[in-house]
């Protein structure tokens, strides 16, 4: 049994066959999802779904993309939500994007938020669920900052050295399918360092489908193609690792 430990089910791309799919994936071997939140309007329907669907999971947060201006308040009732929701497991996706944002002013405040969804973590004791995007210092600096708080760091595009830090720090690294990709050296090499119990395996559906199927929608369905490359790259038998890595994302979010 796999488990997708990053996908966005609110996206509008599952509008016209949402609960078909999820619905299907029992029966495909995905047996657990977590769905996670990127402002407050998808961290409900992340939970939503959690409430529907006995597979599926939800973290609830606000992705350094989608800070507005009302962002406290839209925190205060993300915690709300994280602390009334039994299958909230996580607080997320939280982090830091400067792939986009060049201003400092901007950066800055990517930083405040990040940092008040750290102690938010904290405070419920919940893990994190990490973006970092071309701003990998910034990110290890915050997340130093709380030794109190794992969590994972999603789409894992770090260097081996920083991996080797986050895993000192308690962090998971989990993988999409980027790792499929013909200029995926880098990750493969962090695969290849980090101990299997602690790699997990995730799509971050629609997006970033693996190969063969690069360019379409990507969905929980590909999930194994993550699960088959890392044994690849560790001479592991496939069944194995996904049998690890589902036991990896138990773990992390309390799932029995």
């Amino acid at each position: 049994m796999l488990f997708d430990t990053h996908a966005h089910y609110d996206d509008k791309r599952f509008d016209e066959d949402r609960d078909a799919l999820l619905s299907s994936m029992p029966a495909n071997n995905v047996g657990l999802i977590l769905n996670p939140g990127c402002d407050l309007d998808s961290s409900r329907k992340a939970v939503s779904y959690a409430r529907q669907y006995p597979f599926v999971y939800a973290a609830v947060g606000i992705h350094p993309e989608n800070i507005t201006d009302g962002w406290e308040q839209e925190l205060a009732d993300i915690r709300r939500l994280a602390g009334d929701e039994p299958k909230v497991r996580a607080i997320g996706e939280i982090g830091l994007d400067y792939y986009w944002e060049k201003d400092e002013r901007a950066r800055a405040r990517q930083q405040v938020v990040f940092a008040r969804q750290m102690e938010l973590a904290r405070d419920l004791g919940k893990p994190v669920i990490v973006h970092d995007r071309d701003a990998h210092a910034d990110c290890l600096e915050i997340t130093r900052r709380y030794p109190d708080v794992t969590g994972v760091y999603h789409c894992y595009a770090g260097s081996v050295e920083m991996a080797r830090e986050l895993l000192k720090l308690g962090y998971y690294l989990s993988f999409t399918g980027v790792i499929t990709f013909k200029n995926a050296r880098r990750a493969l090499e962090v695969i290849r360092e980090a101990p299997i119990d602690r790699l997990m395996v995730e799509t971050d559906a629609p997006y970033m489908a693996p190969e063969p199927y690069r360019g379409r929608r990507n969905s929980s369905l590909y999930v194994h193609r993550m699960a088959e490359t890392i044994a690849a790259v560790k001479g592991m038998d496939p069944a194995e690792v996904e049998r690890i890595t589902t036991e990896n994302g138990r773990r992390l979010f309390g799932i029995c």
